[in-house]
């Protein structure tokens, strides 16, 4: 058969299905009052008008459809908020009827069937355990435990820079490093070095797991016929390496715990967790919740959102300071007045630090580490302005957009970290505007641990050095754009790159 009667058929069969996929889409229309929609491309609907950006390209979007938009991605109808009163509908107004996550394959293999805290879909089991997470693992007091290993790594970056003193250091190398370390042996109670499982197996691993967690599968938005884009590109065979590398490491380091004999120096997140299922099984016995599975899950949710939010945020931080030198001689100057002659800052120290706290929240302002928050799906029937939302229907919040938007925010572009001098808004979830972490239900359980692993981090970079651009460069010459993928985290497309001159009370610390 030749290819133009193999055309001729196939648009023969499709053009009914098309004709009978649009008649009801203008049924629903009239039956609802759905939010505005761009023009839709038959079959793939509005995926070729997301850019290497999509929060770029849901912000321009949102521009000329408004802050509530419908997007069909093949057959899959998501809806993208992009304002500060939209969001508010969705996370505290209507918080319960969409406060569920959509069961999509790749996550749900890496997370053994949705039975994590951050990707599960909303169900009875889902609240028990993100109260044993909230409770019990990512607790003010839990995390303060590990103040020790915060600090000895800290230390340690900051001794492995001062060997290279006068010599250009690839910033984001190091502080993805030291913020790796932190979660790995934060969770499994052991440094990197010595493991089995060296450093660069890890950070691989975990980039390859954020793709995964960044993507559809073709299967889901084109069913049907998308499991054989999925099978030649490789997908479904990605999907599987990685949940095998990733159970192999969780199977391991949990079979360690559990040997008779184990020394046990600190306790780490694995001893609290295999701590609560015996204890559960002692009181419920086969109706206990948690299980080995559930284990490696919520261990899975630390590794992707612990990794790259800390780190994320002090390279951006750090990459503004540098371009602004005011703000960088001002920051160092309150660090260096409160710390004194140390050596090095300590967690005690940052409560002492409020101008400190400023650039960190304006860090998360202007770069969200996760620009569009992760999906949710409505359970029930709502309405987000006037707006049906029906349920099955994706929500998609651009926090990126709504932290840059100037109905909110004067001058939204500039990095100006005074703007939060006496202004109340936070970064919890509890204020529309400002929303790196989530809101409601779903809102992130680990944002203490991720904000002071971040701000312990800075504040020894600013403290411990004095820092410049190498090789002669302007900071007008400094590359600011974000890389572009499927990851779900806000990274600098180039790595930040800068020279670290000697500080005298860094000095004296090595002496």
């Amino acid at each position: 058969m030749s290819l133009f009667t193999s055309l001729f058929w196939l648009s023969f069969l499709l053009v009914p299905l098309l004709l009978l996929f649009k008649k009801k889409i203008d049924q629903a229309y009239k039956k609802h009052k759905l939010p505005p929609s761009p023009p839709k491309v038959p079959f793939i609907g509005n995926m070729h008008q997301l850019g290497e950006l999509p929060h770029s390209s849901l912000t321009q979007l949102s521009r000329k459809y408004g802050p509530v938009m419908l997007l069909h991605l093949g057959r899959i109808p998501v809806v993208v908020v992009s304002s500060a009163d939209a969001a508010k509908e969705v996370l505290k107004v209507n918080d319960l009827a969409c406060c569920s996550r959509p069961k999509l394959a790749g996550i749900g293999r890496l997370t053994y069937d949705h039975l994590d805290v951050a990707f599960s879909p909303y169900s009875e089991c889902w609240r028990e355990l993100r109260k044993i997470c909230v409770l019990e693992i990512f607790s003010m007091k839990r995390v303060k435990s590990f103040r020790f290993v915060r600090e000895e790594e800290v230390g340690s970056l900051m001794d492995s820079i001062s060997r290279s003193i006068m010599d250009p250091v690839n910033v984001t190398e190091k502080v993805f490093a030291a913020s790796g370390s932190i979660i790995f042996r934060t969770a499994f109670g052991k440094c990197f070095h010595g493991s089995e499982f060296d450093r660069a197996k890890f950070y691989e691993l975990v980039h390859d797991v954020a793709i995964v967690a960044g993507s559809f599968s073709y299967e889901e938005c084109f069913p049907g016929l998308g499991w054989i884009i999925d099978r030649i590109s490789g997908h479904n065979g990605r999907v599987e390496r990685v949940f095998r590398k990733l159970d192999a490491l969780f199977q391991q380091v949990i079979d360690d715990h559990l040997k008779p004999g184990r020394t046990k120096y600190e306790e780490d997140i694995i001893d609290v967790m295999l701590g609560i299922e015996k204890e559960q099984i002692e009181e419920l016995g086969d109706h206990a919740l948690l299980t080995k599975n559930h284990i490696k899950a919520v261990l899975l949710n630390m590794f992707l959102g612990g990794i790259d939010t800390s780190a994320l945020t002090v390279i951006w931080a750090m990459a503004e300071l540098v371009r602004n030198p005011t703000l960088m001689k001002k920051a160092q100057d309150e660090v260096r007045g409160i710390v004194g002659k140390k050596g090095r800052v300590e967690e005690t120290d940052l409560d002492q630090l409020p101008y400190h706290k400023l650039i960190i929240k304006e860090t998360l302002r202007l770069h969200p580490p996760v620009p569009l928050l992760l999906t949710r799906e409505a359970i029930s029937h709502f309405k987000i302005n006037n707006y049906d939302i029906c349920p099955g229907t994706l929500i998609q919040i651009n926090a990126w957009a709504i932290a840059r938007d100037s109905n909110y925010w004067k001058n939204p572009e500039e990095f100006f970290p005074e703007r939060f001098i006496d202004n109340t808004i936070d970064f919890k979830g509890q204020n529309f505007e400002l929303l790196p972490f989530g809101g409601g239900r779903r809102g992130c359980p680990a944002i203490y641990m991720g904000t002071v692993t971040s701000e312990l981090l800075l504040a020894n970079f600013l403290y411990c050095f004095d820092w410049c651009l190498p090789d002669g460069m302007k900071e007008t010459d400094m590359n600011m754009e974000e890389q572009g993928g499927q990851c779900v985290t806000l990274n600098k497309k180039t790595p930040l790159l800068l020279t670290p001159v000697n500080c005298t009370l860094m000095a004296k610390h090595l002496s």
